[in-house]
């Protein structure tokens, strides 16, 4: 099979799948990305070099009692004050390896990463992200997918244009040793349009009040700039392992990390975003 046409029905597969589940019900969104996370898991002791059992479990284990405690707990004021101290608790572990994971990314001393630190990027670079990104959806009013989609939206556009505009003007390189092909106008590129298809997400298919657009302005600059570090952190990895793709699973596009490696840097940014706007509020 021709492979720009293996990749094209790959990618709709992709696509039409994560929308599809998404909006199905909440039991669908939460079975596709517990599939996600396993793959996604099993992908990076791949990467890293470690034995996929343990890892594997802790995953499964993880995110089993997250779904039950999301689940479980429907009175309003007990959701609130149980959800807040776990989820300051999962964030703020997520964004200390995160700032570990940006050390590893412009560290060019590392040769080597020891087997502690691979279990710590297990947790906080791939479980804990993936159980906030199932977080994001629900807000106030319950289970509202048009949220998560219009992220994936996003980074769509941000990856998609920052490709076109790179490889129409791109000239700076922006992390030659890490990305070869990523240059900083295709960078700025991407998060332009991604900031106009932001404003035109809000304003016709979440249809917010005019007053709060900014909101997903915002929202847009982040999956530019977090989008893009989570890109090439992932390159990282795989330049460490020596390999081109994460996986195989998904014919053309490489594996799971490799479809999902922006919206697992940028799923906590954007929740920690939300919280910030609730404690201001």
């Amino acid at each position: 099979m021709n492979e720009t046409l293996k990749r094209s029905i790959s990618g709709a597969v992709y696509v039409i799948l994560l929308i599809a589940s998404i909006l199905f019900s909440t039991e669908s969104f939460f079975i596709l990305f517990g599939v996600f996370l396993l793959i996604a898991t099993v992908e990076f002791c791949n990467l890293v070099h470690i034995h996929k059992v343990i890892p594997f479990l802790l995953a499964a284990a993880t995110y089993l009692l997250f779904y039950k405690i999301t689940i479980a707990t429907t009175g309003v004021l007990y959701q609130l004050r149980f959800n807040n101290t776990f989820d300051l608790i999962v964030l703020s572990v997520t964004l200390f390896v995160f700032l570990k994971c940006i050390h590893f990314l412009f560290d060019s001393k590392t040769v080597k990463i020891d087997s502690f630190s691979k279990y710590i990027y297990l947790i906080g670079y791939i479980i804990l992200p993936f159980v906030i990104m199932t977080k994001i959806p629900f807000g106030i009013n319950g289970y509202n997918p048009k949220i998560l989609i219009s992220i994936f939206v996003l980074i769509w556009t941000n990856d998609s244009f920052a490709y076109i505009v790179g490889k129409s003007i791109g000239k700076t390189k922006l992390f030659e040793r890490i990305s070869p092909k990523k240059t900083i106008e295709g960078f700025i590129g991407g998060v332009v349009f991604c900031v106009i298809a932001s404003y035109l997400i809000s304003k016709y298919y979440i249809q917010i009040a005019e007053g709060k657009i900014f909101i997903w302005i915002i929202i847009a600059v982040i999956v530019g700039v977090f989008g893009t570090i989570g890109d090439l952190i992932e390159s990282k990895f795989k330049r460490f392992a020596g390999v081109k793709d994460s996986g195989k699973i998904m014919p053309g596009h490489g594996g799971v990390l490799d479809r999902l490696d922006s919206v697992i840097f940028v799923a906590p940014i954007v929740f920690l975003f939300y919280q910030i706007l609730n404690y201001v509020s």
